[in-house]
């Protein structure tokens, strides 16, 4: 008799925190990130997820006051990054010159992330991204 293992749950983690907006919320959310990663055992690149967590967090708080909301999932396949301010804004890519020193956050969010994208909350908005997990290491990380 052959057994079958238990599938896994649709999501495995999740944090959530609300951060001040202010110049350390990029640096306050790229630490959660990367703990969340490493304490999950996820099989995901933890400098591409605290960049693109970064430019998220950069851009909300550039464009909203008060707290900027931080909410992370695990899923069998991918990492699921939110980032939730009241603004009422939509993100929208710019197309800045080569010589422009800022401007393509949402340009690296779109090329590095598997799915990115944004939807209206009751307060504001919530800008996301997804990241695909490594298939060919385990949840530990190993391969």
């Amino acid at each position: 008799m052959s057994k079958m293992a238990p599938a896994r749950p649709a999501i495995q983690r999740s944090l959530s925190v609300s951060l001040t907006a202010g110049p350390a919320a990029p640096s306050e959310a790229r630490r959660y990130v990367r703990a969340a990663i490493g304490a999950w055992g996820v099989a995901a690149d933890s400098y591409t997820a605290a960049l693109l967590t970064s430019e998220l967090v950069t851009n909300a708080i550039m464009h909203t006051a008060g707290s900027v909301g931080l909410f992370v999932t695990s899923s069998r396949d991918h990492l699921h990054v939110y980032v939730y301010d009241a603004s009422r804004d939509w993100p929208a890519p710019l197309d800045v010159g080569v010589e422009a020193e800022e401007g393509r956050g949402l340009m690296l969010v779109a090329s590095l992330s598997a799915q990115w994208g944004w939807y209206r909350t009751s307060v504001g908005k919530a800008v996301y991204f997804t990241l695909a997990l490594d298939k060919d290491q385990d949840q530990d990380g190993k391969d």
